[in-house]
């Protein structure tokens, strides 16, 4: 069995000192976004950073911009929403509300950081269909929501 031939995903240099997203590492998941934007992120301050490019994730895909875990340990800094979500139909820059939850330092934004990254995923087609009872759950959840799987 051949692996899937790799999704081509056409993106835009809005300035030319942005990159493109780019893997750390063969094999991860995310593409990391960076700065084109400096700036300083006061104490539980928040703003949106631009990366300087855009991108056309293609029909049937869409991209989830998640937090870097070492900024969040590091600093405290992670995104206001997070993941964020891009659709196959977004052209426009792709930003970063940035968020510092440190109570007491600063974050500076500086150009060329990595500041997030980006997961393409399948978003499949569907169509919801009212009913007036749902199956049961094969693992037996049923209605439990937070916390309903324990604490360990």
């Amino acid at each position: 069995m051949s692996p899937d031939p790799l999704l081509r995903v056409p993106f835009r240099r809005l300035r030319p000192e942005a990159r493109e997203p780019a893997r750390s590492h063969a094999g991860d998941a995310g593409y990391d976004l960076r700065a084109v934007d400096e700036m300083e992120l006061p104490p539980g301050e928040r703003a949106l950073v631009g990366t300087g490019v855009s991108v056309a994730i293609p029909d049937g895909y869409a991209g989830l911009v998640l937090p870097r875990s070492g900024l969040a340990v590091r600093y405290g800094v992670s995104l206001v929403n997070t993941p964020g979500l891009i659709d196959s139909g977004y052209r426009g820059e792709i930003q970063i509300p940035l968020i510092n939850h440190d109570r007491r330092e600063t974050f500076r934004v500086e150009r060329g950081m990595r500041i997030a990254q980006l997961v393409l995923v399948r978003a499949g087609d569907a169509v919801f269909v009212e009913v007036d009872l749902l199956d049961a759950s094969d693992d037996g959840r049923g209605e439990g929501g937070f916390g309903s799987s324990g604490t360990a």
